[in-house]
């Protein structure tokens, strides 16, 4: 009786854990799946220009504190704006470059707050009437073993404004110290709609903005200097459900970290949504060394900024081929059709390109685009008189240079690759004078600088390669001698043995044989003398 109780507890028992290993498993599932995520984002680009947005003084980064501050930046009693014309014509470009519409007539207003690096306590903007708006952006995302996908972001508006001081907190000393180089620098605000879902394809849609703003010369977008900067609107909710409360995360400085910071924000909505909590309206920062984002302030409301129109600054008004000659003077206006046939060849045109006249895939196309340089660099051997296939130059620059070169982290630009040499060296391949793996050794040792023609190179390393049939045989049966062992494994089957014997001929010629030839010779002398 005992032990049938004690079976039935037992029984009971195992019951009782099966249950909750399984319901722990189902709570360790991704509960996302079923929660929409909705994103929207905040670019401020710095525009490119020898001085600021209202005023003469320079733009320079890493200059001495405060030594490019004008007495408008400094918001002095008395002072007044004055348009920057460059400002204007750069923020247009961009615009033509996100297929916007330009408003002809557009406007400045002011937003009120009040920090330490902005004078004022205002900042000069466009409210009610931007330059640009309804523009579109389209943009590879890069999956991992699959072809690039494109997807479509709407751009909402794109207006000028000015950018802050920069604040630099003495965290020993206890005090914040004010640097106003910054202050006044003129910046473009490109406000997308909330047409993002996940981190990946932010910073996909990141990466590419960047890439046209380096392309048509209106801002550097270099993320490490503060010049290119992203504000993240995320909100999480069940599908057909109105958008959910929605958190904003502030100044985001690198790719990696708007995918990190965005993907993070995701999970903790979810998080709070899944335990019946509320998500709160409020400003973030993203916590490099946490990897997670961290509440600064209750967010504002537009109430909170009073906006107002700049009473200062006249109605911007520009012009186009049509109405040019309306203008009171008509040589000092600006003209958007100068302007929109001035921009140069852009990122998603140039895929195109690449795909149709040097026959590579997009895959290929994608990765050559995503670095300016390197896309030059690719035209420039393309360019020389070589008989060399596209392919195999897009694949070399992919695999084995970029490579290279993210190993001692230096652009194709800062290398010491040239066009000519990287030809020399690929003919080299294509010619059977070097193994693949000298070519390696090759690329590398002109990355980093040796000024020895390529061909100096190998006749002074004896890195030519071993390509006589006689010679790979002899080495080979004297290979097949030494190591009867997978010699035996290839014979029973296992045909991955050879690659034993290759490794063993690749260390005693010091790499320098035609690999393929070298395999064939193999295969033929152990099957013969089965």
């Amino acid at each position: 009786m005992i032990c049938k109780q004690w079976s039935y507890v037992n029984r009971k028992i195992i019951e009782k854990l099966v249950y909750i290993k399984i319901a722990r498993r189902f709570s360790q599932q991704d509960c996302s799946s079923r929660w929409e995520s909705i994103v929207g984002l905040e670019i401020h680009a710095q525009i490119n220009a020898q001085s600021k947005l209202f005023s003469g003084a320079g733009t320079k980064f890493m200059v001495p504190p405060n030594s490019q501050v004008a007495v408008f930046d400094a918001a002095l009693p008395g002072t007044l704006p004055v348009l920057n014309r460059r400002c204007v014509e750069a923020a247009i470009c961009t615009a033509f470059a996100l297929s916007c519409e330009i408003n002809k007539r557009s406007f400045f207003d002011r937003k009120h707050y009040y920090y330490a690096d902005l004078p004022t306590g205002y900042q000069i903007t466009q409210n009610r009437v931007p330059i640009a708006v309804n523009g579109k952006l389209q943009f590879p995302i890069n999956i991992t073993d699959k072809i690039p996908v494109q997807k479509t972001v709407n751009v909402k508006q794109i207006q000028i404004e000015q950018d802050s001081g920069k604040s630099l907190h003495d965290e020993d000393n206890r005090q914040t110290l004010v640097d106003l180089n910054r202050a006044g620098v003129g910046l473009m605000e490109i406000v997308t709609e909330p047409n993002l879902h996940n981190g990946q394809e932010a910073a996909a849609m990141v990466r590419e903005l960047q890439l046209i703003l380096q392309t048509i010369k209106t801002c550097d977008a270099k993320m490490e200097e503060g010049s290119f900067r992203v504000d993240a609107n995320i909100s999480v909710n069940l599908p057909g459900q109105p958008f959910g409360t929605r958190a904003e995360v502030k100044n985001i400085g690198s790719i990696r970290n708007v995918k990190n910071a965005i993907d993070y924000e995701i999970k903790r909505q979810i998080s709070l949504l899944e335990k019946g909590k509320k998500v709160v309206a409020d400003t973030r920062f993203f916590d490099v060394k946490t990897g997670k984002t961290v509440s600064m302030r209750i967010k504002e409301t537009n109430l909170d900024y009073r906006f107002m129109p700049e009473p200062n600054l006249p109605p911007l008004v520009v012009y186009d081929d049509e109405t040019i000659g309306e203008a009171e003077y008509p040589s000092n206006a600006i003209n958007i059709n100068d302007i929109e046939r001035a921009v140069p060849e852009l990122p998603e045109a140039k895929r195109l390109r690449f795909q149709e006249q040097y026959e590579i895939s997009w895959r290929s196309a994608v990765v050559l685009v995503s670095e300016q340089e390197l896309a030059v660099f690719f035209e420039k051997v393309m360019s020389t008189e070589n008989n060399l296939e596209t392919k195999r130059v897009a694949d070399w620059l992919i695999n084995e240079v970029l490579t290279i070169l993210n190993q001692i982290e230096v652009s194709i630009l800062e290398c010491s690759l040239s066009p000519d040499d990287f030809v020399d060296v690929i003919q080299s391949v294509s010619e059977g004078v070097v193994s693949a793996d000298i070519a390696k050794q090759l690329l590398s040792l002109k990355v980093e600088g040796d000024s020895r023609p390529v061909k100096h190179i190998i006749e002074e390393n004896n890195w030519k390669q071993i390509s006589d049939r006689n010679a790979l045989e002899e080495l080979c049966r004297e290979v097949i001698q030494e190591n009867p062992e997978p010699v035996k494994i290839y014979r029973a089957g296992n045909k991955a043995a050879i690659n034993r014997l290759m490794g063993i001929i690749q260390k005693k010629t010091g790499r320098k044989i035609q690999a393929q030839l070298a395999i064939t010779i193999l295969r033929e002398l152990i099957d013969k003398d089965t």
